[in-house]
């Protein structure tokens, strides 16, 4: 009977605290969607006060005495249990955050809100001198924050820890070296191929308000529920869940690139789908929270561009493309349109990068950031070496700052480690979508009916409805089959590719 007490007492208090954190997301999202430039260092200020709040009720003796009752009770006995999910992950939760000084929570969130805002500005300029001095501050922090935290011996792994449990960063360097090696090949066999492809259909004038028609109509067919969310403009798109019922995502839109609004929601809408597959009874919980950013990952890229950009998918929606841009899209036809959306091209932008180049942009972003963090590269030497690392491994230069190390809102975001869990998703995403097919068969009849409920269900099944139950490796493998593994991602790659480039590529190492 006492445990059960202790248990209520834990998770009121994990809600409480929950609660202040959706409050910050609330004023985040509101910060990169309609607030004001000007008011930029009074929102880091509210940012501050908010994370001195949160992290002081997170961390409050109380929840250490509460979890040490809990621990080696009845309820903790089946450990896929909710009650004892919740307290193994709170205990890592709690453990993590009291390492961290309430000072240097408060300063991170006050620096990290004010960097966003001079991204924004130094973005606009095209000149990382406007950025660079908060930057360094930035990393100071970080390195400060991975000190405290100490989780194995590279600083690293503090970080990347928080974003992918259990993650590694030697292990994904050896990881992300196996992939570069199979999309090497890739990657120059398509180049080769001599096939004439273009993505110039996607860069007609198409006016931005049918463009969100459109990305809404999609929304809704792959499943997101307006009822539950909302879809709004952005500098770097996003998607922040701030609580039961009420999740945002956002795009920007080109009127000159379709291509960049509508894969945008889609992948978007992929991290949207997750968060509202969690259950809400469980919010303020961790069996109410995703697992990890690289299986979010795994369920914006997996909609993004194993369903969208697949030929059934758009055998369904072209039609409807070309309803609402008629004038720009009357003289062209799923094939050509399909082709387009499948442009293999090195270029500058990652968000903008196609299926086969992607993992490159993430693979440069997570030398670089260890780099930076290990104190091997200076701040100030950022921008030369992302302009050398462009043109050794893609063959391009960045013309300005803004195309080059500008592009991402990460670091000034104080997001350090977060990106090899672009990749990690990408690699997840194509060992489920094989398990789907095993186990459901061809979805391509379903696609072009427009009908994607199975595999929603699906991935409601196998990881939505688990929050943090498992593991992220474990949730993986559970629901494929297989642990985690480069060669699915390369093969499905080489099957897609290959007949659209009229190239045989070699099966994966």
């Amino acid at each position: 009977m006492k445990a059960d007490h202790s248990y209520a007492e834990l998770i009121t208090r994990s809600g409480e605290a929950a609660t202040l954190a959706s409050c910050s997301a609330l004023l985040g999202w509101d910060e990169q969607t309609y607030m004001p430039h000007a008011g930029a260092e009074h929102r880091g200020r509210q940012m501050a006060a908010l994370a001195g709040l949160h992290h002081e009720k997170a961390t409050h003796p109380r929840i250490g005495e509460l979890l040490g009752e809990l621990e080696g009770s009845d309820l903790t006995a089946d450990p896929e249990s909710v009650s004892a999910v919740n307290v193994r992950e709170l205990r890592r939760n709690f453990d993590r955050l009291t390492r961290l000084p309430r000072r240097l929570v408060e300063e991170l969130a006050r620096v990290t809100s004010i960097g966003q805002q001079e991204w924004v500005e130094a973005r606009r300029l095209k000149d990382f001198g406007v950025l660079r001095p908060t930057l360094e501050t930035i990393f100071a922090l970080k390195r400060d924050e991975a000190a405290c935290l100490r989780i194995g011996d590279d600083p690293y792994d503090s970080l990347l820890d928080e974003y992918e449990p259990g993650a590694r960063g030697d292990a994904l360097a050896r990881l992300f070296g196996a992939l570069r090696d199979g999309l090497v090949p890739i990657v120059a066999e398509i180049l080769g191929a001599g096939r004439p492809s273009s993505s110039t259909v996607l860069n007609r004038d198409y006016p931005v308000d049918r463009q969100r028609i459109f990305g809404e109509a999609i929304a809704v067919a792959v499943g997101f529920d307006f009822r539950r969310g909302r879809l709004d403009t952005t500098a770097h798109p996003f998607c922040t869940m701030i609580g039961p019922g009420d999740c945002r995502i956002t795009t920007r839109f080109d009127p000159r690139d379709l291509g960049d609004g509508v894969f945008g929601i889609l992948h978007e809408v992929g991290h949207g789908l997750y968060d509202q597959g969690l259950d809400p009874a469980h919010f303020g919980t961790p069996m109410g929270e995703a697992v990890s950013l690289g299986v979010h990952e795994s369920q914006s890229r997996l909609w993004e561009n194993l369903v969208g950009r697949g030929r059934a998918f758009w055998s369904y929606a072209f039609p409807m493309a070309r309803q609402v841009f008629h004038d720009v899209l009357h003289d062209v036809d799923a094939d050509e349109f399909h082709r387009a959306v499948n442009l293999v091209e090195p270029s500058l932008v990652r968000v903008r990068a196609d299926e086969v180049t992607y993992n490159l942009h993430v693979i440069i972003r997570f030398e670089l950031e260890r780099a930076l963090l290990a104190g091997d590269l200076d701040v100030s030497e950022l921008c030369g070496a992302w302009d050398d690392a462009y043109a050794s491994v893609l063959g391009l230069r960045p013309p300005d700052d803004a195309l080059g190390c500008l592009q991402d809102i990460h670091w000034s975001a104080g997001l350090v480690g977060y990106f090899p869990t672009y990749t990690l998703g990408n690699l997840y995403a194509a060992q489920l979508f094989d398990r789907f097919v095993a186990d459901e068969g061809d979805p391509s009849g379903a696609f072009a009916r427009g009908d994607f409920d199975p595999l929603l269900a699906w991935l409601r099944d196998r990881v939505h409805r688990h929050g943090r139950r498992y593991p992220p490796a474990q949730l993986i493998e559970r629901a494929t089959g297989s642990p985690l593994d480069h060669r699915p991602f390369l093969a499905a790659l080489a099957r897609k590719y290959g007949p659209l480039y009229g190239v045989r590529l070699a099966p994966a190492p």
